[in-house]
């Protein structure tokens, strides 16, 4: 488990920064139709924490929220650059983190893969693609 001071993040325009006081307990690559639209990918990286363990220290009042309004869904993000960042889920039982929001790695590996019945089609031949260390030229 990392240190509090050493579990940090924000959005890529540098408006919003949080800390993490307590070591995510959870983590999951969703491929939901509704984490394929919010992402434009293939799936969330989302790691789950206690609604307490999060401490805004920059940005809180830029950060804006949607909730799905039929499924237990929510998304929030930094109004300046659309940067997915921490949120209490619905019910407020959980505090959902984007992993690509954070500084520096996870503490934690992705447990498992959810919502795999709705997987993007493309993903797999994606995955078998080749690889370049920036963008091809």
């Amino acid at each position: 488990m990392q240190e509090s001071s050493e579990l940090a993040g924000g959005c890529l325009c540098g408006s919003v920064k949080y800390q993490i006081n307590q070591a995510p307990t959870e983590f999951y690559f969703c491929h939901c139709k509704q984490c394929q639209k919010v992402t434009g990918s293939s799936f969330a990286a989302n790691m789950i924490a206690k609604p307490e363990d999060i401490e805004w220290l920059l940005g809180e009042d830029i950060l804006t929220h949607f909730e799905h309004p039929s499924r237990a869904f929510s998304k929030t993000f930094c109004s300046r650059c659309g940067s997915g960042l921490p949120h209490v889920n619905k019910s407020g039982t959980s505090l959902v983190i984007p992993a690509g929001s954070l500084d520096q790695a996870p503490p934690i590996s992705p447990q498992a893969n959810i919502f795999v019945a709705e997987q993007a089609i493309w993903l797999a031949n994606g995955l078998k693609a080749r690889s370049f260390k920036a963008y091809p030229e």
